[in-house]
């Protein structure tokens, strides 16, 4: 697991909550912001869009790796998570793996406005699925 500074999480936190303002959610009316660390220090955003055909919904955490991914990045360090819940929510199991695929020693941090839990890749997901990509 890698470290981060309070300044690091901080940031990360900050810009869920800042993508949590762009989610889509029409049916549900819960709104998810969620920000990525890549390994070389940038960060990226995603939010929650869902749709008609609930499968098709895309979740915050999974929009924001998609978009480490397309900007080119190919790991990541940390996943912050962003809802106005009274708890914090932790990543679906889709996205426990998605995470544990691209960040298996990512830290993953839950946030609401007045509580913050944080939590290791490997605490989420323990003994997540795993292949070797093919050459």
């Amino acid at each position: 697991m890698t470290e981060l500074s309070s300044e690091q999480e901080q940031k990360l936190v900050d810009a869920a909550r800042e993508a949590r303002g762009r989610a889509y959610a029409p049916y549900s009316k819960f709104f998810v912001g969620a920000a990525v660390l890549s390994a070389d220090g940038t960060i990226v955003c995603g939010a929650n869009v869902e749709n008609a055909s609930f499968g098709a919904t895309l979740c915050a955490e999974r929009a924001a790796i998609a978009a480490m991914l397309s900007a080119g990045h190919q790991s990541l360090l940390a996943v912050a998570v962003y809802t106005e819940a009274d708890v914090p929510t932790t990543p679906c199991g889709i996205c426990r793996q998605v995470i544990a695929e691209f960040g298996p020693r990512a830290i993953v941090i839950c946030a609401t406005p007045s509580a913050v839990q944080t939590f290791t890749a490997d605490q989420l997901l323990p003994a997540a699925f795993a292949l070797k990509p093919s050459s």
